[in-house]
C-alpha cells in the first residue's frame, strides 16, 4: 500500500514557535540527563527523534509545515555525552521512553525517527506499544546500515567531516556549515568520539529482523532513492517484514529526507496522520 494523495501542508517562512525547555531524565547510574524539547502546534501528538549526529533543528522545516494540524514534539538527547549502559541503542530507547512518559503523560503518539532515531522508535513500538500510535521511519537503522562512522578518528580534520556529512545528502547544497563545525568540535574530544563509535556499533549489532513481525503499529516508510547509509534495500526489507506498512520514495534524496524534501515529507506526514486519526483532518 502507498500513500498517493497526501494532504496539502502548510508552508510558513519561519521555524516553528512554541514552548521550548528540557526534561530531566535519569540514566542507569541515577545521574541526571537533560533532554531538550520543543513543543509546537495542537492536535495529534507527533514525536520527532533525531539521528546519531542529529538535532531538533533538523526537523524544523517539516514541523513548521504541519504545526497547524498536529502537535509537534521535538526531542533531543545529548547522545555523545552518554556514558555506561545509557550509551547504547537500548539505553537511548529507555531514556526516550522515560521522556515520552514525562512529557506526554503516557498519551500515545505517532513517533517519527530518522536513522538512529528510527531504530529507537522501533524499540519503543516493540517494548512499549501503548506509547506508539503509529511509526514513521526515515532512513532507519535496524536492518541494514552502512555506517559513516566506522573509521571515525579522534580529532578528525574538518575536510574529512565535510566529506562524511556530505554522504548523507544527495545534493551537497543541503550540508550545513554549522553541522560540520559542531561535529568537528564534538569529535575533537576523545570521549565523544568514543561515544559516537559505541552508539553506532550498538545499533549495527542490534538487528531487528526477527522481531519486526511483532510490530502492531501502522508504519510509514519515507526513503530517499539515493540513500547510501540505509540503502533502498533496507526500506524494501522493512516493507516486506512489517505487518502494516506503506512506503513513499523520494527521488534525488539521500539519508535525511526531512531536510532535503521538507515539503514532500510534511505532506506525507499529514496524509499518514489523516489515515491514523481521521478526526484530525
Amino acid at each position: 500500500m502507498s500513500l498517493t494523495q497526501p494532504a496539502h501542508a502548510q508552508r510558513p517562512n519561519e521555524a516553528p514557535s512554541g514552548s521550548t525547555g528540557a526534561i530531566t531524565l535519569h540514566g542507569e547510574d541515577g545521574k541526571a540527563i537533560e533532554c531538550k524539547v520543543v513543543d509546537v502546534g495542537t492536535g495529534t501528538p507527533i514525536v520527532f527523534l533525531h539521528g546519531l549526529v542529529g538535532l531538533n533543528d533538523h526537523w524544523e522545516d517539516a514541523a513548521s509545515r504541519i504545526q497547524s494540524r498536529a502537535r509537534c514534539v521535538l526531542m533531543e538527547l545529548p547522545l555523545l555525552d552518554l556514558k555506561g549502559d545509557d550509551c547504547s541503542i537500548l539505553g537511548v530507547a529507555a531514556l526516550t521512553q522515560q521522556a515520552l512518559r514525562a512529557h506526554l503523560g503516557g498519551q500515545p503518539a505517532i513517533v517519527v525517527g530518522n536513522s538512529f532515531g528510527g531504530h529507537v522508535a522501533l524499540h519503543l513500538a516493540l517494548s512499549h506499544p501503548e506509547l506508539v500510535r503509529g511509526l514513521v521511519l526515515a532512513g532507519s537503522s535496524g536492518l541494514i546500515e552502512r555506517s559513516t562512522v566506522r573509521d571515525v578518528q579522534v580529532r578528525p580534520s574538518r575536510a574529512w567531516l565535510e566529506e562524511k556529512i556530505g554522504e548523507l545528502f544527495f545534493d551537497p547544497k543541503h550540508v550545513r556549515e554549522s553541522d560540520i563545525d559542531r561535529a568537528h568540535e564534538a569529535l575533537s574530544h576523545r570521549r565523544r568520539a568514543r561515544a559516537m563509535v559505541r552508539l553506532s556499533r550498538s545499533a549495527r549489532k542490534n538487528h531487528l529482523g526477527a522481531r519486526i513481525g511483532e510490530l502492531a503499529a501502522p508504519t510509514l516508510l519515507i526513503w530517499g532513492n539515493q540513500d547510501v547509509v540505509t540503502p533502498p534495500e533496507a526500506a524494501r526489507e522493512f516493507y516486506r517484514l512489517l505487518p502494516d506498512a506503506r512506503i513513499i520514495w523520494f527521488d534525488q534524496c539521500g539519508h535525511v529526507p526531512m531536510v532535503e524534501k521538507p515539503d514532500d515529507f510534511a505532506e506525507a506526514l499529514l496524509a499518514f496522520i489523516a489515515e491514523i486519526d481521521p478526526e484530525a483532518s
